[in-house]
């Protein structure tokens, strides 16, 4: 899995347990004792946290592939014929590797 693939789990299961817990803390509005209240507290406190590093990776995740694409876009204009011999080399390689399969 890569890591992008393993960023959108995470998202998603992080999304999943959100709903999860809001649906307890809706559930278990109505009742009382000092245990349930500071288990409901817990959860509050744990969602929050989650929700916040879900921002943030969100956010580090589009900075970092923001500055990937300006590091690609700048060799490229800046190295166009080394550029064009990288992506013919890496067309044949496939080429090759595709008529193997055959």
């Amino acid at each position: 899995m890569n890591d992008q693939a393993t960023l959108n789990k995470l998202r998603e299961d992080l999304h999943a347990v959100a709903k999860d817990v809001e649906a307890l803390l809706k559930v278990t509005a109505a009742e009382s004792g000092e245990k349930v209240q500071e288990a409901r507290a817990r959860a509050a406190e744990s969602l929050r946290q989650a929700k916040e590093r879900l921002q943030n990776s969100e956010a580090g995740a589009i900075k970092s592939a923001r500055e990937a694409v300006d590091k690609a876009t700048t060799y490229v204009k800046d190295n166009p014929w080394q550029s064009l011999g990288i992506v013919a080399a890496v067309g044949v390689i496939v080429g090759m590797l595709l008529r193997r399969r055959d």
